[in-house]
Protein backbone atom coordinates (compact mmCIF):
# COMPACT_ATOMS: atom_id res chain seq x y z
CA UNK A 1 0.00 0.00 0.00
CA UNK A 2 2.82 2.40 0.92
CA UNK A 3 4.69 1.60 -2.30
CA UNK A 4 1.58 2.26 -4.37
CA UNK A 5 1.01 5.57 -2.59
CA UNK A 6 4.60 6.65 -3.21
CA UNK A 7 4.26 5.75 -6.90
CA UNK A 8 1.06 7.76 -7.18
CA UNK A 9 2.72 10.79 -5.57
CA UNK A 10 5.77 10.49 -7.85
CA UNK A 11 3.63 10.18 -10.99
CA UNK A 12 1.48 13.14 -9.94
CA UNK A 13 4.58 15.22 -9.25
CA UNK A 14 6.12 14.36 -12.62
CA UNK A 15 2.83 15.13 -14.39
CA UNK A 16 2.65 18.52 -12.67
CA UNK A 17 6.24 19.38 -13.51
CA UNK A 18 5.76 18.40 -17.17
CA UNK A 19 2.60 20.50 -17.34
CA UNK A 20 4.44 23.51 -15.93
CA UNK A 21 7.37 23.10 -18.33
CA UNK A 22 5.00 22.69 -21.29
CA UNK A 23 3.08 25.84 -20.37
CA UNK A 24 6.20 27.98 -20.02
CA UNK A 25 8.16 26.61 -23.00
CA UNK A 26 5.33 25.79 -25.41
CA UNK A 27 1.99 27.23 -24.34
CA UNK A 28 3.29 30.75 -23.63
CA UNK A 29 5.63 30.96 -26.62
CA UNK A 30 3.74 29.43 -29.55
CA UNK A 31 0.46 30.09 -31.35
CA UNK A 32 -2.46 27.68 -31.10
CA UNK A 33 -2.43 25.15 -33.91
CA UNK A 34 1.10 26.03 -35.02
CA UNK A 35 3.59 23.28 -35.94
CA UNK A 36 5.83 24.38 -33.04
CA UNK A 37 3.03 23.90 -30.52
CA UNK A 38 2.10 20.50 -31.93
CA UNK A 39 5.74 19.36 -31.78
CA UNK A 40 6.14 20.64 -28.22
CA UNK A 41 2.95 18.94 -27.08
CA UNK A 42 3.99 15.61 -28.62
CA UNK A 43 7.38 15.87 -26.88
CA UNK A 44 5.65 16.59 -23.56
CA UNK A 45 3.93 13.20 -23.81
CA UNK A 46 6.67 11.11 -25.43
CA UNK A 47 9.66 12.15 -23.26
CA UNK A 48 8.17 11.11 -19.89
CA UNK A 49 7.11 7.79 -21.42
CA UNK A 50 10.72 7.21 -22.51
CA UNK A 51 11.89 8.03 -18.97
CA UNK A 52 9.38 5.59 -17.50
CA UNK A 53 10.55 2.94 -19.94
CA UNK A 54 14.21 3.54 -19.08
CA UNK A 55 13.55 3.13 -15.36
CA UNK A 56 11.42 -0.01 -15.62
CA UNK A 57 12.75 -1.86 -18.67
CA UNK A 58 15.37 -3.94 -16.83
CA UNK A 59 13.00 -5.18 -14.14
CA UNK A 60 10.30 -5.75 -16.73
CA UNK A 61 12.66 -8.11 -18.56
CA UNK A 62 12.93 -6.11 -21.78
CA UNK A 63 15.64 -7.27 -24.21
CA UNK A 64 18.97 -5.61 -23.49
CA UNK A 65 19.06 -3.82 -26.85
CA UNK A 66 15.71 -2.21 -26.03
CA UNK A 67 17.00 -1.19 -22.61
CA UNK A 68 19.88 0.58 -24.36
CA UNK A 69 17.53 2.31 -26.82
CA UNK A 70 15.34 3.62 -23.99
CA UNK A 71 18.13 4.48 -21.56
CA UNK A 72 19.84 7.34 -23.38
CA UNK A 73 16.86 9.60 -24.15
CA UNK A 74 14.84 8.49 -21.13
CA UNK A 75 17.48 9.14 -18.49
CA UNK A 76 18.91 12.23 -20.16
CA UNK A 77 15.46 13.80 -20.22
CA UNK A 78 15.17 13.37 -16.45
CA UNK A 79 18.36 15.39 -15.98
CA UNK A 80 17.22 18.02 -18.49
CA UNK A 81 13.83 18.23 -16.78
CA UNK A 82 15.49 18.87 -13.40
CA UNK A 83 17.66 21.77 -14.54
CA UNK A 84 15.08 23.13 -16.96
CA UNK A 85 12.53 23.34 -14.15
CA UNK A 86 15.05 24.99 -11.83
CA UNK A 87 15.95 27.55 -14.52
CA UNK A 88 12.28 28.31 -15.24
CA UNK A 89 11.59 28.84 -11.53
CA UNK A 90 14.44 31.33 -11.40
CA UNK A 91 12.90 32.93 -14.49
CA UNK A 92 9.65 33.49 -12.59
CA UNK A 93 11.44 36.13 -10.53
CA UNK A 94 12.88 37.71 -13.67
CA UNK A 95 9.56 37.97 -15.54
CA UNK A 96 8.03 40.93 -13.64
CA UNK A 97 11.35 42.76 -13.68
CA UNK A 98 11.65 42.34 -17.44
CA UNK A 99 8.02 43.45 -17.94
CA UNK A 100 8.65 46.58 -15.85
CA UNK A 101 11.86 47.39 -17.71
CA UNK A 102 10.19 47.09 -21.10
CA UNK A 103 7.19 49.13 -19.95
CA UNK A 104 9.45 51.97 -18.79
CA UNK A 105 11.34 51.93 -22.07
CA UNK A 106 8.05 52.06 -23.96
CA UNK A 107 6.77 54.94 -21.81
CA UNK A 108 10.04 56.85 -22.25
CA UNK A 109 9.79 56.40 -26.02
CA UNK A 110 6.19 57.69 -26.02
CA UNK A 111 7.14 60.79 -23.99
CA UNK A 112 9.99 61.56 -26.39
CA UNK A 113 7.64 61.25 -29.35
CA UNK A 114 5.04 63.53 -27.69
CA UNK A 115 7.65 66.16 -26.87
CA UNK A 116 8.83 66.15 -30.46
CA UNK A 117 5.29 66.61 -31.73
CA UNK A 118 4.70 69.59 -29.41
CA UNK A 119 7.90 71.25 -30.57
CA UNK A 120 6.81 70.84 -34.16
CA UNK A 121 3.41 72.38 -33.35
CA UNK A 122 4.97 75.42 -31.68
CA UNK A 123 7.18 75.99 -34.67
CA UNK A 124 4.15 75.99 -36.98
CA UNK A 125 2.08 78.65 -35.03
CA UNK A 126 1.36 82.16 -36.59
CA UNK A 127 3.08 85.34 -35.38
CA UNK A 128 2.02 86.62 -31.97
CA UNK A 129 0.60 89.84 -33.46
CA UNK A 130 -1.68 87.94 -35.80
CA UNK A 131 -2.83 85.77 -32.99
CA UNK A 132 -3.56 88.80 -30.83
CA UNK A 133 -5.57 90.56 -33.52
CA UNK A 134 -7.52 87.41 -34.21
CA UNK A 135 -8.26 87.00 -30.55
CA UNK A 136 -9.54 90.58 -30.29
CA UNK A 137 -11.95 89.97 -33.13
CA UNK A 138 -13.41 86.96 -31.41
CA UNK A 139 -16.72 87.72 -29.65
CA UNK A 140 -17.44 86.85 -26.06
CA UNK A 141 -20.20 84.53 -27.19
CA UNK A 142 -17.72 82.65 -29.35
CA UNK A 143 -15.34 82.25 -26.45
CA UNK A 144 -18.19 80.99 -24.34
CA UNK A 145 -19.15 78.49 -27.00
CA UNK A 146 -15.58 77.18 -27.22
CA UNK A 147 -15.45 76.72 -23.47
CA UNK A 148 -18.69 74.80 -23.54
CA UNK A 149 -17.51 72.65 -26.44
CA UNK A 150 -14.33 71.71 -24.61
CA UNK A 151 -16.30 70.55 -21.60
CA UNK A 152 -15.17 73.43 -19.44
CA UNK A 153 -17.71 75.28 -17.19
CA UNK A 154 -17.99 79.07 -17.47
CA UNK A 155 -18.41 81.11 -14.25
CA UNK A 156 -19.37 84.82 -14.58
CA UNK A 157 -19.12 87.47 -11.82
CA UNK A 158 -18.07 91.10 -11.11
CA UNK A 159 -14.99 92.55 -9.50
CA UNK A 160 -13.95 96.08 -8.46
CA UNK A 161 -11.37 97.71 -10.63
CA UNK A 162 -8.53 99.90 -9.41
CA UNK A 163 -10.38 103.00 -10.71
CA UNK A 164 -13.42 102.31 -8.53
CA UNK A 165 -15.53 100.89 -11.38
CA UNK A 166 -16.73 97.37 -11.90
CA UNK A 167 -15.80 94.79 -14.47
CA UNK A 168 -17.31 91.53 -15.60
CA UNK A 169 -15.12 88.50 -14.78
CA UNK A 170 -15.42 85.19 -16.55
CA UNK A 171 -13.60 82.11 -15.12
CA UNK A 172 -13.36 78.77 -16.87
CA UNK A 173 -13.44 75.72 -14.60
CA UNK A 174 -11.26 72.71 -15.58
CA UNK A 175 -13.07 69.69 -16.99
CA UNK A 176 -13.78 66.77 -14.63
CA UNK A 177 -11.09 64.11 -14.45
CA UNK A 178 -11.84 60.91 -16.33
CA UNK A 179 -11.32 57.58 -14.47
CA UNK A 180 -7.89 55.93 -14.90
CA UNK A 181 -7.80 53.30 -17.63
CA UNK A 182 -6.86 49.78 -16.53
CA UNK A 183 -3.26 48.70 -17.18
CA UNK A 184 -3.09 46.34 -20.14
CA UNK A 185 0.07 44.37 -20.92
CA UNK A 186 0.99 44.59 -24.57
CA UNK A 187 0.54 41.06 -26.05
CA UNK A 188 3.70 41.45 -28.11
CA UNK A 189 5.62 42.38 -24.97
CA UNK A 190 4.20 39.36 -23.10
CA UNK A 191 5.27 37.06 -25.94
CA UNK A 192 8.74 38.59 -26.03
CA UNK A 193 9.21 38.09 -22.28
CA UNK A 194 7.93 34.49 -22.44
CA UNK A 195 10.30 33.62 -25.27
CA UNK A 196 13.27 35.38 -23.67
CA UNK A 197 12.84 33.64 -20.31
CA UNK A 198 12.01 30.28 -21.89
CA UNK A 199 14.98 30.48 -24.26
CA UNK A 200 17.37 31.40 -21.45
CA UNK A 201 16.05 28.54 -19.30
CA UNK A 202 16.43 26.07 -22.17
CA UNK A 203 20.01 27.17 -22.80
CA UNK A 204 20.85 26.93 -19.08
CA UNK A 205 19.26 23.49 -18.66
CA UNK A 206 20.69 21.94 -21.82
CA UNK A 207 24.10 23.50 -21.24
CA UNK A 208 24.29 22.17 -17.68
CA UNK A 209 23.30 18.66 -18.72
CA UNK A 210 25.64 18.72 -21.72
CA UNK A 211 28.62 19.65 -19.58
CA UNK A 212 27.67 17.08 -16.93
CA UNK A 213 27.38 14.35 -19.57
CA UNK A 214 30.77 15.21 -21.00
CA UNK A 215 32.29 14.84 -17.53
CA UNK A 216 30.95 11.28 -17.19
CA UNK A 217 31.88 10.14 -20.71
CA UNK A 218 35.35 11.63 -20.38
CA UNK A 219 36.00 9.33 -17.45
CA UNK A 220 36.91 9.88 -13.79
CA UNK A 221 39.79 12.02 -12.64
CA UNK A 222 42.39 10.70 -10.21
CA UNK A 223 42.52 12.15 -6.69
CA UNK A 224 45.27 11.54 -4.18
CA UNK A 225 45.03 11.74 -0.39
CA UNK A 226 47.32 10.70 2.45
CA UNK A 227 45.79 9.02 5.50
CA UNK A 228 47.94 8.52 8.63
CA UNK A 229 47.21 5.34 10.61
CA UNK A 230 48.50 5.12 14.17
CA UNK A 231 49.08 1.35 14.09
CA UNK A 232 50.57 1.14 10.61
CA UNK A 233 54.19 -0.06 10.78
CA UNK A 234 57.00 1.78 9.07
CA UNK A 235 57.33 -1.06 6.58
CA UNK A 236 53.89 -0.20 5.15
CA UNK A 237 54.45 3.55 5.02
CA UNK A 238 53.45 4.89 1.60
CA UNK A 239 51.26 1.88 0.70
CA UNK A 240 48.90 3.01 -2.07
CA UNK A 241 45.31 1.76 -2.47
CA UNK A 242 43.43 2.74 -5.64
CA UNK A 243 39.81 3.11 -4.52
CA UNK A 244 37.09 2.93 -7.18
CA UNK A 245 33.38 2.65 -6.51
CA UNK A 246 30.05 2.95 -8.32
CA UNK A 247 31.33 2.12 -11.80
CA UNK A 248 27.74 1.26 -12.81
CA UNK A 249 28.35 -0.72 -15.97
CA UNK A 250 24.94 -0.86 -17.65
CA UNK A 251 22.88 -0.02 -20.73
CA UNK A 252 24.62 3.36 -21.09
CA UNK A 253 28.11 2.93 -19.65
CA UNK A 254 29.61 -0.19 -21.17
CA UNK A 255 32.91 -1.78 -22.11
CA UNK A 256 34.61 1.47 -23.21
CA UNK A 257 33.74 3.00 -19.83
CA UNK A 258 35.28 0.04 -18.00
CA UNK A 259 38.41 0.23 -20.14
CA UNK A 260 38.91 3.93 -19.37
CA UNK A 261 38.69 3.22 -15.65
CA UNK A 262 41.15 0.34 -15.79
CA UNK A 263 43.65 2.42 -17.76
CA UNK A 264 43.34 5.30 -15.27
CA UNK A 265 43.89 2.97 -12.30
CA UNK A 266 46.89 1.23 -13.86
CA UNK A 267 48.49 4.58 -14.65
CA UNK A 268 48.68 5.29 -10.90
CA UNK A 269 50.72 2.08 -10.32
CA UNK A 270 48.90 1.18 -7.06
CA UNK A 271 49.94 -1.46 -4.56
CA UNK A 272 46.32 -2.65 -4.26
CA UNK A 273 43.00 -1.98 -6.01
CA UNK A 274 39.75 -1.78 -4.03
CA UNK A 275 36.48 -1.99 -6.02
CA UNK A 276 33.95 -0.83 -3.43
CA UNK A 277 30.58 -1.97 -4.80
CA UNK A 278 27.95 -1.00 -7.39
CA UNK A 279 30.00 -2.37 -10.22
CA UNK A 280 26.99 -3.16 -12.45
CA UNK A 281 23.37 -2.45 -13.30
CA UNK A 282 22.33 -5.65 -15.02
CA UNK A 283 22.93 -9.35 -15.32
CA UNK A 284 26.13 -11.21 -16.13
CA UNK A 285 24.42 -12.38 -19.32
CA UNK A 286 23.96 -8.81 -20.56
CA UNK A 287 27.03 -7.12 -19.07
CA UNK A 288 29.62 -9.82 -18.54
CA UNK A 289 31.59 -8.80 -21.64
CA UNK A 290 31.46 -5.12 -20.62
CA UNK A 291 33.16 -6.02 -17.33
CA UNK A 292 35.96 -8.04 -18.96
CA UNK A 293 38.51 -5.16 -19.05
CA UNK A 294 38.70 -5.53 -15.24
CA UNK A 295 40.91 -8.53 -15.90
CA UNK A 296 43.58 -6.05 -16.92
CA UNK A 297 43.89 -4.40 -13.48
CA UNK A 298 47.48 -4.37 -12.29
CA UNK A 299 48.50 -4.11 -8.63
CA UNK A 300 51.35 -5.65 -6.66
CA UNK A 301 49.03 -7.00 -3.94
CA UNK A 302 46.04 -7.73 -6.15
CA UNK A 303 42.52 -6.33 -6.67
CA UNK A 304 39.65 -6.80 -4.20
CA UNK A 305 35.88 -6.45 -4.52
CA UNK A 306 32.90 -6.04 -2.20
CA UNK A 307 29.25 -5.97 -3.18
CA UNK A 308 27.08 -2.86 -3.38
CA UNK A 309 23.32 -2.58 -3.26
CA UNK A 310 23.05 -2.69 -7.07
CA UNK A 311 24.72 -6.09 -7.18
CA UNK A 312 21.75 -7.45 -5.27
CA UNK A 313 19.44 -6.02 -7.93
CA UNK A 314 21.52 -7.74 -10.63
CA UNK A 315 22.29 -11.23 -9.32
CA UNK A 316 25.01 -10.80 -6.70
CA UNK A 317 26.07 -14.46 -6.53
CA UNK A 318 26.68 -14.63 -10.29
CA UNK A 319 28.63 -11.38 -10.25
CA UNK A 320 30.82 -12.52 -7.35
CA UNK A 321 31.72 -15.62 -9.36
CA UNK A 322 32.31 -13.56 -12.51
CA UNK A 323 34.66 -11.02 -10.92
CA UNK A 324 36.59 -13.92 -9.40
CA UNK A 325 37.03 -15.30 -12.93
CA UNK A 326 38.34 -11.88 -13.98
CA UNK A 327 41.08 -12.03 -11.33
CA UNK A 328 39.52 -9.95 -8.54
CA UNK A 329 39.28 -11.29 -4.97
CA UNK A 330 35.77 -10.95 -3.50
CA UNK A 331 35.71 -10.23 0.23
CA UNK A 332 32.38 -11.59 1.43
CA UNK A 333 32.51 -10.77 5.14
CA UNK A 334 36.13 -11.84 5.03
CA UNK A 335 39.62 -10.60 5.86
CA UNK A 336 43.12 -11.02 4.44
CA UNK A 337 46.48 -10.01 5.83
CA UNK A 338 48.42 -7.55 3.70
CA UNK A 339 51.97 -6.42 4.42
CA UNK A 340 51.57 -4.30 7.52
CA UNK A 341 47.77 -4.25 7.95
CA UNK A 342 44.55 -6.27 7.74
CA UNK A 343 42.22 -5.75 4.77
CA UNK A 344 38.60 -6.69 5.47
CA UNK A 345 35.43 -6.49 3.43
CA UNK A 346 31.74 -6.80 4.28
CA UNK A 347 28.70 -7.41 2.08
CA UNK A 348 26.36 -4.54 1.44
CA UNK A 349 23.37 -4.02 3.73
CA UNK A 350 21.06 -4.69 0.75
CA UNK A 351 22.16 -8.31 0.99
CA UNK A 352 20.19 -8.71 4.21
CA UNK A 353 17.08 -9.41 2.12
CA UNK A 354 18.89 -12.50 0.78
CA UNK A 355 20.50 -13.50 4.07
CA UNK A 356 23.83 -12.15 2.81
CA UNK A 357 24.14 -8.89 4.74
CA UNK A 358 27.24 -7.50 6.44
CA UNK A 359 28.78 -9.66 9.18
CA UNK A 360 31.38 -7.66 11.10
CA UNK A 361 32.04 -10.39 13.63
CA UNK A 362 32.95 -12.82 10.89
CA UNK A 363 35.11 -10.27 9.08
CA UNK A 364 36.80 -8.62 12.08
CA UNK A 365 35.89 -10.44 15.28
CA UNK A 366 39.00 -12.56 15.83
CA UNK A 367 41.68 -10.30 14.39
CA UNK A 368 44.78 -9.02 16.20
CA UNK A 369 43.83 -5.48 17.21
CA UNK A 370 47.42 -4.44 17.49
CA UNK A 371 47.52 -4.43 13.69
CA UNK A 372 46.14 -1.61 11.57
CA UNK A 373 42.96 -2.43 9.68
CA UNK A 374 41.31 -1.15 6.50
CA UNK A 375 37.67 -2.02 5.80
CA UNK A 376 35.93 -2.07 2.42
CA UNK A 377 32.20 -1.38 2.84
CA UNK A 378 30.01 0.03 0.10
CA UNK A 379 27.72 2.23 2.20
CA UNK A 380 29.06 4.81 4.69
CA UNK A 381 26.17 4.10 7.08
CA UNK A 382 27.99 1.11 8.59
CA UNK A 383 30.62 3.39 10.11
CA UNK A 384 29.27 2.80 13.63
CA UNK A 385 29.98 -0.94 13.31
CA UNK A 386 33.46 -0.13 12.01
CA UNK A 387 34.14 2.07 15.04
CA UNK A 388 32.86 -0.65 17.37
CA UNK A 389 35.27 -3.19 15.86
CA UNK A 390 38.30 -0.92 16.02
CA UNK A 391 38.73 -0.28 12.29
CA UNK A 392 41.35 2.35 11.47
CA UNK A 393 40.07 3.30 8.00
CA UNK A 394 36.82 2.53 6.19
CA UNK A 395 36.66 2.96 2.39
CA UNK A 396 33.18 3.47 0.92
CA UNK A 397 31.21 4.83 -2.02
CA UNK A 398 27.45 4.70 -2.69
CA UNK A 399 26.64 8.42 -2.42
CA UNK A 400 28.05 9.57 -5.80
CA UNK A 401 28.71 12.82 -3.95
CA UNK A 402 25.08 13.62 -4.74
CA UNK A 403 25.75 13.23 -8.53
CA UNK A 404 23.26 15.94 -9.55
CA UNK A 405 23.31 19.14 -7.51
CA UNK A 406 21.43 19.75 -5.22
CA UNK A 407 21.33 15.97 -4.72
CA UNK A 408 24.23 16.32 -2.29
CA UNK A 409 21.79 17.85 0.19
CA UNK A 410 19.54 14.79 -0.02
CA UNK A 411 22.52 12.43 0.15
CA UNK A 412 23.63 14.23 3.32
CA UNK A 413 20.33 13.35 4.99
CA UNK A 414 20.89 9.61 4.47
CA UNK A 415 24.66 9.30 4.90
CA UNK A 416 27.08 10.38 7.62
CA UNK A 417 29.59 11.55 5.00
CA UNK A 418 28.71 12.40 1.39
CA UNK A 419 32.26 12.64 0.02
CA UNK A 420 35.80 12.96 1.30
CA UNK A 421 37.60 12.06 4.51
CA UNK A 422 36.13 12.45 7.99
CA UNK A 423 36.92 11.03 11.43
CA UNK A 424 34.51 9.15 13.70
CA UNK A 425 36.19 8.47 17.03
CA UNK A 426 39.39 6.56 16.29
CA UNK A 427 38.10 5.51 12.85
CA UNK A 428 38.54 7.49 9.65
CA UNK A 429 35.98 7.23 6.84
CA UNK A 430 36.76 8.02 3.22
CA UNK A 431 33.85 8.19 0.75
CA UNK A 432 34.54 8.23 -2.99
CA UNK A 433 32.18 10.06 -5.37
CA UNK A 434 32.38 7.05 -7.68
CA UNK A 435 33.65 6.53 -11.20
CA UNK A 436 30.34 6.24 -13.05
CA UNK A 437 26.75 7.41 -12.80
CA UNK A 438 23.40 5.84 -12.07
CA UNK A 439 20.36 6.81 -14.12
CA UNK A 440 21.24 9.91 -16.14
CA UNK A 441 24.86 9.70 -17.31
CA UNK A 442 25.30 13.19 -15.91
CA UNK A 443 27.19 14.69 -12.98
CA UNK A 444 26.76 18.27 -11.81
CA UNK A 445 28.75 19.55 -8.87
CA UNK A 446 30.03 16.05 -8.05
CA UNK A 447 32.75 15.03 -10.54
CA UNK A 448 33.56 11.33 -10.80
CA UNK A 449 36.81 10.15 -9.27
CA UNK A 450 39.28 7.36 -8.63
CA UNK A 451 41.15 7.98 -5.39
CA UNK A 452 44.66 6.86 -4.58
CA UNK A 453 44.77 6.55 -0.79
CA UNK A 454 48.34 6.57 0.48
CA UNK A 455 48.69 5.12 3.95
CA UNK A 456 51.15 6.86 6.24
CA UNK A 457 52.78 5.45 9.36
CA UNK A 458 53.06 7.72 12.35
CA UNK A 459 56.19 5.75 13.23
CA UNK A 460 57.95 6.77 10.01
Amino acid sequence: MVVVLVMVVVVALLAGVHRYVWRRLVGDTTAKGSPARRAGTIAAFVLPLLSLGAMTSARAGFPFWLQQVLAWPGYLWLAVLLYLTMALLVGEAARPLLHRFLARRSAAGTEDATAGAEEATVGARPEAGAVASGAAATSGAGATGEAAASGEAEVTGTENGSDGGTRTRTDVAPPPESPAAPTVVDPSRRLFVARAVGGAAALAGLGTVGYGTYGVLRGPRVKRITVPLARLPRSAHGFRIAVVSDIHIGPILGRAHTRRIVEAINATRPDLVAVVGDLVDGSVKDLGSAAEPLAGLEARHGSYFVTGNHEYFSGAAEWVDHVRELGLHPLENARVEIAGFDLAGVNDVAGESEGQGPDFVRALGDRDRSRASVLLAHQPVVIDDAVKHGVDLQLSGHTHGGQLWPGNLLAGLANPTVAGLERYGDTQLYVSRGAGAWGPPVRVGAPSDITVVELASRQA
